[in-house]
């Protein structure tokens, strides 16, 4: 039997009797094992993510099956065959920790590639859209997913009264009410890089990119009512049936592809459709831009301690490596910031140095000290010196050329002349007729929950959307509200 000691190292010669004056005590201050015991007990919670604080993790193996250096420079795309490590975390989004692994909402699909030059964060949902186009608002929209501030109670109300003044959100909606808003756990979902980026390649050449995620085991949702169930009978339904599937040699695998858009065509299909390519709330029809094979990810290792691994890892979209890029996207600039300062709050300063986090690959800053400074620099410089006689490199470095920015600096709002709805109507009509009734029902017992006034207001962008989907909805409400 391994030898009990305090975290110093120090033998601890009896782990069942405190130190006290006499048979009955009391208790000595003297009894450190005690008070690190306790001491340590009374900080082992780290803060809850805001979003996504439920989630389960996997480390698994990215290999290359498809070349497509024409595109970027990046090397773990080098060459076919070639294999990236890879961690996984999936999440539901608006649920607290404890909450169930069924219920409907978005669920996360961060990817982290541990590169030889450093580690590629690829942080998405299961969706290709999302609720919102400006991280202005996604405070305000993330609090109508949480507890109402008088009645710390989930509200129907304030959900609903937000998405039916911001029809920007129609779209993602519309996937959400869908069957595909209750996934069958994490390995039977697609997951998205979401946001529009960026690859270059050697000539320092940019193509814009979205990233999917398709899993290879099929798609397979559930019903509403098996959603409910399992959230009373086994809410961690997601997450035990990933660890089990790995566990027994059944590793989750997905396809790994691409829709590449450049600026030529980029400046043609907005002028045609009048949609901004960067707009979170839109997706890029794939029979015009169809999915290019890349390589395949799979999970194959669980990790030994599911909070060092699974409940430390921070992941940030703004880690890129040479030969990806950004782009103007209003939601991932927002998210560029607000990912990595979350890790700083919930974490630590330096959240890095921790093993779910540390790059693969040598590194090498200035950043010095700070709580559990763990590669401190040893004794290198902790400064970098003005270099005055080194060329400057345009751009955001990494051979990313930039793109060119224009205008006068101000606060612009084009939500009054966007198209918030052919697309969340495309979606609807390519729904199955039992897909359609779900949808329906799904909304109409969420919706009915609402006022009146919410209720026309959001009836109405479902019948710009389509007719049949707001005279649906609009029936359905008031079937339930005869029954009550």
């Amino acid at each position: 039997m391994t030898q009990l000691t305090t975290t110093s190292g120090i033998p601890v010669t009896d782990n069942q009797n405190s130190i006290t004056a006499g048979p009955r005590g009391p208790v000595l201050l003297q009894d450190f094992h005690l008070i690190e015991k306790l001491q340590h007990f009374n900080r082992e919670r780290i803060p809850e993510r805001v979003v996504h604080a439920k989630g389960s993790g996997a480390y698994g193996t990215f290999t290359v099956t498809h070349d497509v250096s024409k595109y970027t420079k990046a090397k773990l795309f080098a060459a076919i065959g070639r294999q990236t490590e890879t961690f996984l975390r999936f999440s539901t989004v608006g649920g607290e920790k404890g909450s169930a692994d069924t219920e409907r909402d978005p669920r996360g699909f961060a990817v982290r590639f541990y590169t030889e030059e450093g580690n590629w964060d690829l942080v998405g949902n299961n969706t290709p859209t999302f609720f919102l186009k400006d991280g202005i608002k996604f405070p305000d929209f993330i609090h109508t997913q949480k507890r109402d501030p008088q009645t710390n109670l989930k509200s129907a109300q304030n959900v609903w009264d937000f998405w039916s003044k911001a029809p920007e959100s129609l779209h993602q909606v519309t996937i959400l009410f869908s069957d595909r808003g209750t996934p069958d756990g994490y390995r039977h979902m697609d997951g998205f890089g979401s946001h529009t980026y960026s690859l270059i390649n050697d000539a320092g050449e940019r193509v814009w990119v979205k990233w999917h995620f398709k899993t290879l085991q099929g798609i397979r949702n559930l019903t509403a009512a098996e959603a409910q169930r399992l959230a009373g009978v086994d809410p961690d339904y997601a997450q035990r049936d990933l660890f089990n599937a790995i566990a027994t040699g059944d590793y989750p695998r997905w396809s790994v592809e691409i829709q590449v858009m450049d600026d030529a065509r980029r400046a043609a299909w907005e002028a045609q459709t009048g949609w901004d390519a960067f707009d979170l709330t839109k997706v890029w029809p794939q029979g015009e831009f169809p999915r290019i094979p890349v390589g395949i990810l799979e999970l194959n290792r669980n990790p030994d301690n599911y909070h060092a691994d699974v409940e430390q890892a921070a992941l940030s979209p703004s880690n890129i490596v040479p030969g990806l890029g950004y782009s103007p996207d209003k939601m991932l600039q927002a998210r560029l910031f607000a990912y990595h300062d979350a890790q700083l709050y919930r974490v630590g300063t330096n959240h890095q140095h921790l093993p779910v986090n540390r790059p693969r690959c040598p590194f090498h800053n200035q950043q010095r000290d700070g709580a559990m400074a763990v590669a401190n620099g040893g004794a290198a410089p902790n400064y970098d010196p003005v270099h005055a006689d080194v060329p400057a490199v345009g751009g955001f470095g990494h051979g990313d050329a930039g793109w060119p920015v224009e205008g006068n600096a101000g606060r612009y709002d084009t939500r009054a002349t966007d198209d918030h709805f052919t697309q969340a109507g495309n979606l609807f009509r390519l729904l199955t007729e039992e897909g359609k009734r779900n949808l329906i029902a799904n909304i109409a017992g969420s919706l009915s929950n609402a006022d009146a006034a919410t209720q026309d207001r959001q009836i109405g962008h479902f019948l710009k959307a389509d007719t049949a989907y707001g005279q649906g909805v609009a029936e359905a409400i008031r079937a339930l509200q005869n029954q009550a």
